[in-house]
């Protein structure tokens, strides 16, 4: 199976307070879409950023794109 990290950024003076709040709704989003098995996170990465993640399976890469447009993605190995 194909992994792949997709993150949304949030930069300013109130990125982890969006991104905490984002997160909050991927975890919602995941559980209706019955996908609670996917490992999602948050990080601070500064001041001034901070990110949200989902890792998923390629399968499902384009319900993501299409709905909740991620900013970026990675594989993961």
């Amino acid at each position: 199976m194909n992994l792949i990290k997709l993150i949304w950024d949030f930069r300013g003076p109130v990125s982890k307070k969006t991104a905490y709040h984002f997160h909050s709704h991927l975890k919602e989003f995941l559980s209706l879409e019955k996908m609670s098995e996917y490992k999602t996170g948050l990080e601070k990465n500064s001041d001034h950023h901070s990110i949200v993640f989902v890792i998923t399976n390629s399968e499902d890469l384009d319900l993501f794109k299409k709905k909740l447009k991620p900013n970026r993605g990675q594989k993961v190995s």
